[in-house]
């Protein structure tokens, strides 16, 4: 009988999340999708136990929070003993949005006044959880199978944000997300060559912009940015996902997969 590969996504009530699951369940893996929105994360289990219906599986959890990633790691190992793929997709993210009013001279997101607080919970989220998530499956992942962690990152963990795409909004992209992509790919070298002889790859996605009706300037200007002159459609990362997972990239770790439009060659 043939061996259940089991796979493991976090932000998984959310866009991107439902596409990483679905490229896992297209090439035979049961998926359990993890995400702090209860509501979101219901929505898209519902979503795909249409046409996978024992191969769904949820578990509300917040990533930055060690207890509770120590309880879902538990909740793994009794219910499937191991995990073969991790998916860390978590992530608070800020979406350039033209109905925000804003007060004069005043922009948002700025580094001056950018606040610790926000600072320490939005790693926590992107880069702690990464680094929880890891630690604690990384231990249920079997020696004798293949096994892959997939840190998705961001084509800003290789360059800077142009912050002309956002003046029209009196607004920034806000620092977090430069650091926290960066230190993924960071994070995502130190686990290849940590867990190499372990039979875990560790690999990162970085994606370019994903078009999801943004405000209509900021995607005509990124779209100039972009060699292909477009954004990302929201299926067109599921090839790369599978690509990962396979062993068509069984000799790849410590890799930083730029999937962009050319954005980041200029």
């Amino acid at each position: 009988m043939k061996k259940k590969k089991i796979s493991l996504v976090t932000g998984g009530g959310g866009m991107l999340g439902l596409q990483h699951a679905t490229a896992l369940l297209e090439i035979g893996y049961v998926v359990v999708l993890v995400d702090i929105n209860d509501k979101s994360l219901k929505k898209n289990s519902i979503k795909l136990r249409k046409k996978y219906p024992k191969k769904i599986f949820f578990y509300k959890t917040d990533v930055s929070k060690e207890t509770e990633v120590k309880s879902l790691a538990l909740k793994i190992k009794k219910r499937f003993n191991k995990i073969n793929v991790l998916i860390n997709n978590a992530a608070i993210d800020y979406v350039p949005n033209s109905n925000l009013k804003q007060k004069k001279n005043f922009f948002l997101n700025s580094f001056e006044n950018f606040p610790l607080e926000r600072w320490n919970k939005e790693l926590s989220v992107g880069l702690s959880g990464v680094f929880l998530m890891s630690k604690y499956f990384g231990k249920l992942m079997k020696k004798n199978e293949a096994n892959v962690i997939i840190n998705i990152s961001s084509d800003l963990s290789v360059i800077a944000p142009n912050q002309k795409l956002y003046n029209h909004l009196k607004s920034f992209k806000p620092v977090t997300y430069s650091v926290i992509k960066f230190g993924v790919i960071g994070l995502t070298k130190y686990l290849a060559s940590y867990w190499a002889k372990k039979n875990i790859r560790v690999n990162a996605l970085s994606p370019g912009g994903v078009f999801n009706f943004q405000d209509k300037t900021f995607v005509k200007k990124l779209r100039n940015e972009i060699p292909m002159g477009r954004m990302a459609k929201v299926d067109e990362y599921k090839g790369s996902i599978k690509f990962l997972c396979s062993n068509d990239s069984s000799y790849m770790t410590g890799h930083n997969l730029v999937v962009d439009g050319g954005r980041t060659i200029l």
